[in-house]
């Protein structure tokens, strides 16, 4: 019997982390159903100034990271969640410019796993540091080692880690555009396609059988074999025109996989159930994601269509045939996350709203203000806790009465 409780214990401690982009199972969606979530009772724990960057904040085991750029240095911190007390912070110089005068601090998002955390800097350089202590394990330079080009707005992937290796859109020439490294050592394990690295993140999915590492690259989709790198398939999904934009990670479903991208590219379903890309339905009409990821339940797709500077909607789309079943114009950029049938969704405006998952028609039993606008990376949810950043300011709010 005590071996069962310490067990779950264990579970139910891993369930309330947040330990990656887009959450335990990288697919936005909190494994606590969270029946008392609501934003009428939301409560301010505690805020702080930081440093700049879109990099999402991560929790886990009781201790939460933010990647940011504090003057001329990307730096990661380590925080109580709980009173946002910082536990120690690795920092390294920067250089990075952005062309375009977006904002120039890290992107990605760390990854925690194997007591380690692991990051991914503006300018290519990949990191592991010690989960306890903030001390540096090991470091690669991905885009001197594999002679990667400055793109659009600097690396932006989010490191996956699967068993013993991480994986990485690193965009590089002459067999360097997916990466697979040890997490022990950082020693490439394998590294395929010459494809630019888009700033989409990689996924570990189960498709027809087999455990497969999926990556959306600025020329498409490319499937991989875990342990080798060996190409299952590719399906090239991208704009025709230069500023080709694969940002949103795809969202899985059996042997289905939606994908979708802006800039006149639009959506895709495939079935690859019997080693085919067979294509399912296709629309720029339906659910064309600029940069968010959408969310699945229960058949149906939840996400923004449209380009994030022009005022996209949400969106309520059947995955298996991409009818629209609502939406609501103009609602703004922004992300959302799913917990248990409720859309969490966080504008970029700073207004969270939380809205039940259904097709039947859009609406919102509660809202608060979380930080002043402009909120463009994705919040991590916690333990019954929202943790969410701004351009100067990261803040922690309980939003769950039941925790």
């Amino acid at each position: 019997m005590r071996r069962l409780l310490i067990a779950l214990t264990a579970v139910a401690a891993m369930g309330s982390d947040w330990p990656q982009f887009l959450g335990p199972s990288r697919n936005g969606t909190y494994p606590d159903a969270l029946a008392g979530l609501s934003l009428k009772n939301a409560s301010l724990l505690w805020k702080k100034t930081v440093g700049a960057g879109f990099s999402s904040p991560v929790v886990a085991q009781g201790k939460l990271i933010l990647f940011h750029r504090v003057d001329n240095k990307e730096t990661l911190e380590c925080f109580e969640p709980q009173s946002g007390k910082r536990i120690w912070a690795f920092e390294y110089p920067t250089s990075y410019r952005d062309d375009f005068g977006f904002d120039e601090g890290p992107r990605g998002t760390p990854a925690v796993a194997d007591g380690k955390v692991f990051s991914f800097g503006a300018e290519g350089v990949l990191h592991a540091v010690d989960l306890a202590t903030g001390k540096k394990i090991w470091r690669v330079d991905t885009h001197a080692k594999f002679g990667v080009r400055k793109g659009f707005f600097g690396a932006a992937a989010s490191p996956l880690v699967e068993g013993k290796a991480l994986y990485l859109n690193v965009g590089g020439p002459n067999g360097g555009g997916i990466v697979a490294f040890d997490i022990q050592s950082g020693n490439a394990l394998w590294n395929a396609t010459n494809d630019d690295a888009g700033y989409s993140s990689p996924i570990a999915v189960t498709l027809g059988g087999s455990r497969t590492i999926l990556f959306f690259t600025r020329e498409g989709l490319v499937a991989a074999d875990p342990a080798k790198g060996t190409i299952r398939f590719r399906f090239p999904w991208k704009s025709r025109s230069q500023s080709s934009i694969n940002a949103a990670v795809p969202v899985v479903s059996g042997d289905l996989i939606f994908a979708s991208a802006s800039y006149g590219t639009g959506a895709v379903v495939l079935d690859v159930s019997r080693g085919q890309t067979k294509q399912i339905w296709t629309s720029d009409e339906s659910l064309s994601s600029h940069y968010a990821t959408s969310v699945l339940s229960n058949g149906y797709l939840y996400g923004f269509h449209g380009r994030q500077e022009m005022g996209p909607s949400l969106r309520c789309v059947e995955l298996k045939t991409g009818k629209v079943m609502w939406s609501v114009e103009g609602f703004g950029s922004g992300t959302l996350m799913l917990a248990g049938n409720r859309l969490l969704i966080v504008r970029e405006s700073g207004e969270a709203v939380l809205a039940e998952a259904t097709p039947k028609a859009f609406t919102s039993d509660s809202k608060v203000q979380l930080l002043p606008t402009v909120v463009r990376s994705y919040a991590a949810l916690a333990d019954g806790v929202l943790f969410v950043r701004n351009e100067n300011t990261m803040a922690a709010w309980r939003v769950s009465a039941g925790k």
